[in-house]
């Protein structure tokens, strides 16, 4: 399924998208517009959510929403894809030997299609185009050989990145949490949709011109092995996001950042595609 927050008329409900349509599940979720709380509901849910068939609004007419807007954790792994690690490298910033984990604030969670901010106090805006993996229940400890067991499903993260603020303290967070730097979407693919995330395709585009490209098999620590590192620390609970790392071609690699006007495109395999303009503060 791919599961969607939708508002229609000023209402923001919880959906299920087949082809241009989106299919309001109010009736099962008793109104709700929390994925979260489906996301621990989807096991007993299921059955209704794949059976429901209506009412049904045109994906046209409606707005789409962040498919999670309420996670309790928003994490990101820096340096995670081998040619963007090296880009890295020779712009001076050294390789970590483990996994480089940051928070992104939830606050900065924004919808596929709304305006991303760029903040007067920055001048080097960057974009990142990330797979990022919902976490379906609460777990600590997971393997990595099991840790399959605990992704409800996949999106598109765009870990929008302040890149001079990321220098102005020790972690990562002020330059990674601003309002608006954390589009996601377009929906919630579930994992079964999937048959093999370490196979999709990730794409970047800004006005038009392709600036990322590559496959998630290219990462150095894969989505099982990030969640076995994570799980060993904290407690993952439903809904948490987590941003699995970007490729090469990031603005700063070139010192091409992003300017008010700029319009990003992300795409994923089977996943769809987000897009964000970029507004001035």
């Amino acid at each position: 399924m791919k599961l969607a927050r939708f508002t229609e008329n000023g209402r923001t409900r919880l959906g299920k998208v087949e082809g241009d349509r989106v299919i309001c599940l109010g009736e099962i979720t008793g109104g709700r517009d929390s994925m979260r709380w489906l996301l621990n509901q989807l096991p007993a849910l299921r059955g209704e959510l794949e059976a429901a068939t209506g009412p049904v609004y045109s994906l046209s007419s409606i707005k789409l929403e962040a498919p999670v807007a309420d996670p309790q954790k928003f994490l990101g792994i820096g340096m995670n894809y081998r040619k963007h690690a090296e880009e890295a490298r020779l712009a001076g910033i050294p390789i970590p030997e483990s996994q480089m984990w940051f928070n992104k604030q939830v606050s900065c969670i924004t919808g596929p299609f709304d305006e991303v901010v760029k903040p007067r106090v920055s001048e080097k805006m960057d974009y990142e185009v990330e797979l990022g993996v919902v976490i379906g229940k609460r777990c600590r400890h997971v393997s990595a050989k099991d840790a399959a067991s605990v992704i409800a499903g996949y999106l598109i993260v765009n870990d929008v990145s302040a890149r001079d603020w990321l220098h102005k303290s020790p972690t990562f967070t002020l330059g990674k949490s601003f309002d608006t730097h954390g589009p996601v979407g377009p929906w919630l693919t579930t994992a079964d949709e999937i048959s093999d995330p370490l196979d999709l395709q990730l794409s970047l585009f800004v006005n038009g011109e392709r600036r990322q490209h590559a496959s998630t098999g290219d990462m150095i620590y894969n989505i099982y092995q990030q969640i076995e590192y994570l799980s060993t620390v904290m407690t993952l609970e439903a809904g948490d996001i987590l941003a699995t790392g970007t490729p090469s071609g990031i603005g700063a690699a070139s010192g091409t950042f992003l300017k008010a006007g700029d319009v990003m495109r992300l795409e994923i395999t089977a996943l769809g595609m987000i897009e964000n303009r970029v507004a001035a503060e």
